[in-house]
């Protein structure tokens, strides 16, 4: 089980790694839409595919990211959290999870082994990751402060609406929107206990 120290660290690439695994992606509008009813009902349905592609390889799944907050207006991307025994071994999970239309997108292994997989129909994106990763535990403990706090739910939203209009990858998108992000991580872990 990971420490607290670990949880709480904010995570910062390593300036070295080139992520990509096919250079980065091209530009895209990014557009916030309203929540939706039906992202909880698609989550289930490509988590249920992935747990069938791997069967036992599956040690874990999880819905994170905005889409899994109810009332939370986001990107109409469903982020999925897959936890496996060894993110390195590919052949563990990789052709069977393309062979769904999922295809490799991130690489990092100064992050935890961190692998993103893309789904282009209905939007998805899959992350990797092993065992006790003290990522997916943030990732779980945001998305469960947000349900349970609407004041950093209505925070939260209003940094991703002002993150919108400076365009750019994803991740300019993230960074626009991370101090904002830090703030409630720092909330939710001294509540926690763990700060």
């Amino acid at each position: 089980m990971p420490t607290n120290e670990q949880i709480t660290r904010h995570h910062d690439s390593d300036p070295d790694e080139n992520p990509w695994v096919n250079g980065p992606p091209p530009r895209e509008t990014i557009a916030i839409v309203p929540y939706d009813p039906e992202w909880p009902g698609r989550y289930e349905a490509l988590a249920s595919d992935v747990r069938t592609a791997l069967g036992d390889a599956v040690l874990d799944i999880e819905h994170v990211g905005s889409t899994s907050v109810e009332g939370l207006a986001a990107k109409d991307v469903i982020d999925i959290d897959l936890t496996v025994a060894d993110p390195r071994d590919e052949d563990l999970y990789l052709p069977q999870l393309e062979r769904l239309g999922y295809y490799l997108t991130v690489r990092e292994p100064s992050w935890h082994e961190h692998r993103c997989l893309r789904l282009a129909d209905p939007r998805a994106n899959l992350h990797v990751f092993g065992p006790d990763c003290p990522e997916t535990i943030r990732h779980r403990m945001f998305r469960d402060w947000l349900r349970a706090h609407p004041e950093d739910l209505a925070l939260y939203e209003e940094a991703k609406r002002a993150a919108v209009p400076g365009g750019g990858h994803v991740m300019d998108y993230n960074r626009r929107k991370e101090k904002t992000i830090h703030e409630i991580y720092d909330r939710l872990f001294r509540a926690a206990g763990m700060l």
